[in-house]
């Protein structure tokens, strides 16, 4: 006798009600119970639309126009509010992607976690309680009883998310979707976060649609996986099968996007340095109370840092290593509490305007740092409207030359940031930090938002331009398989600190740290083969 399908989604077809625009395209796939399933493509290929009809959560512009959802027997699409309620949540949980939009931030965390155990049980509060500490503990967070009046925001983005995961599996759900669960996360919290999750739903025999554009961290878990592409399903099959022997020509494509190891290049290390940062000391002011005096924090605790014309330095470490505050010290964003910083062989502070020309910063989340306002055109002249020298005629044609240059044509001068996408908005904020020709350029976090195709085209680009103007390149980053791709050295900080540093392949190959280890364990070393597949092999496993 066959075990009945957990979940069965046959030609489910979706569109957007006032267009007529269909975003997913008859597509089918069962999960069995017990089993780890990916649903793996970039954004906008219609995954998370496909798994949010599953327990009818699609937006209002979206509606179903064909197909069926059986879930445990049942007809998903044809059930009443009150089915589908009794459905969320108890037997169907749901894992989003930021943990800080779907926690309450008004309600102490002890409230949010019992609110699914008062709705779907009937337990007394006091076992309730009791069960919400265990279910705490086992998910890592060092304080359970504290954490019961705590609130959102006390937490970071990876405690947040193990509190979303036992939110959700203290109901003991058949079915856990987890859409994009860690993509905000750095690589080392990523994989606890899984390990976590991969552990909770196996003591309970729970079945996990992991749904996400990270291919390496869904080849690590699931046994089966489907590709999607532009609302269709284009293949599916046992995760090694699809890996090693892609048959669609997308599936290659996002293969052969992933992170490889770039080639040594050679530095001049004999010249002095292009940026020097000696003994750097960053304090933040801590909190004041009604009855203590303010605690600073230390940030940085005397950092050194030598970056040789045309290098290109990757800084790597955890969430609040200190990675992302050193940068901004050397850009001038934040004050030193003490140290110096030299720019080539001269104090900073001795031509502070010729620094800060030849000084420029892509940031992480390119939307947040545009002018929704200005045009394209607009915002890379304005990044040269100190250069002397130049008038504007010159100034027009140098920021069209250089949308030119990072792949974005006249067309899309007179547009908005809005207009754009992720990846042509970040392309946008390298224009602006290379138009003035910089010596310098830090790079915070530039792709971690980024799908795998274009976070790919984004790096190529990158490598072209540096190698074309040759500046010095700080590169801020937690993906240690783009590290691998772009950087010549690589510098590891934990709590503030420089812990190890030395070239990428030293680094890499033979790291001395635990802390270092623990970073390159988290992430694959990838062999191409003929196929246009790759395998996966995770580094210092045994």
């Amino acid at each position: 006798m066959t075990q009945e399908r957990l979940l069965s989604v046959r030609d489910l077809s979706l569109e957007v009600v006032h267009r007529g625009v269909e975003v997913v395209k008859k597509v089918s796939f069962d999960i069995e119970p017990g089993e780890i399933f990916g649903i793996v493509g970039e954004s906008g290929s219609g995954k998370s639309l496909a798994t949010r009809a599953i327990i009818s959560l699609l937006p209002p512009a979206i509606k179903v126009t064909g197909g069926q959802v059986t879930f445990k027997g049942r007809d998903v699409l044809s059930m009443s509010e009150a089915g589908l309620r009794e459905l969320r949540g108890a037997e169907i949980g749901l894992v989003f992607q930021e943990p800080m939009t779907s926690l309450n931030p008004s309600m102490t965390i002890g409230r949010q976690l019992e609110e699914g155990l008062t709705l779907h049980t009937n337990m007394p509060p006091a076992t309730r309680r009791e069960r919400i500490l265990a279910m705490l503990q086992r998910v890592g967070i060092r304080d359970p009883e504290g954490a019961l009046s705590a609130y959102p925001h006390e937490f970071s983005g990876g405690m947040r998310q193990r509190i979303m995961l036992a939110s959700v599996m203290l109901l003991k759900p058949a079915l856990l979707i987890a859409d994009e669960p860690t993509t905000a996360l750095d690589a080392v919290i990523q994989r606890d976060v899984m390990e976590l999750m991969v552990e909770l739903t196996k003591a309970e025999g729970t079945a996990v649609l992991l749904i996400s554009h990270d291919l390496p961290m869904v080849a690590r878990y699931t046994s089966r996986i489907v590709v999607m592409e532009k609302g269709s399903l284009v293949e599916q099959g046992t995760t090694e099968q699809i890996l090693e022997k892609p048959q669609h020509p997308y599936t290659r494509k996002l293969l052969s996007s992933l992170p490889i190891r770039g080639d040594v290049r050679p530095i001049d290390t004999v010249s002095a340095p292009m940026i020097s940062a000696r003994n750097i000391v960053v304090d933040y002011p801590g909190r004041k109370s009604l009855f203590k005096k303010a605690v600073p924090k230390r940030a940085l605790h005397g950092v050194s840092v030598d970056i040789q014309a045309g290098e290109v330095v990757a800084l790597v470490g955890g969430s609040g290593s200190g990675k992302t505050t050193l940068g901004r010290t050397i850009a001038g964003l934040v004050n030193q509490s003490s140290g110096d910083i030299l720019f080539q062989g001269r104090e900073r502070s001795a031509d502070w305007r010729d620094y800060r020309l030849n000084c420029q910063m892509v940031f992480q989340d390119p939307y947040s740092s545009l002018d929704p306002r200005m045009t394209i055109l607009a915002l890379v002249e304005e990044a040269l409207r100190l250069v002397p020298n130049i008038d504007r005629a010159a100034k027009k044609k140098r920021a069209y030359e250089t949308l030119e240059e990072v792949g974005l044509g006249t067309e899309y001068a007179l547009r908005y940031p809005h207009e754009l996408s992720g990846g042509q908005r970040q392309r946008v904020a390298i224009a602006r930090a290379i138009a003035r020709r910089p010596k310098f350029l830090i790079a915070d976090e530039p792709v971690s938002a980024l799908d795998v195709t274009v976070r790919a085209q984004v790096l190529t680009l990158f490598s072209d331009l540096q190698k074309r103007y040759g500046f010095s390149c700080l590169f801020i980053s937690h993906d240690l398989g783009v590290v691998e791709q772009v950087a010549d050295r690589v510098i590891v900080m934990q709590d503030g600190r420089i812990i190890e540093q030395g070239d990428r392949n030293t680094i890499f190959d033979k790291p001395k740290e635990a802390y270092t280890r623990r970073l390159l364990s988290a992430i694959p070393a990838l062999d191409l083969n003929e196929n246009g597949g790759v395998k996966l092999k995770w580094r210092l496993e045994a």
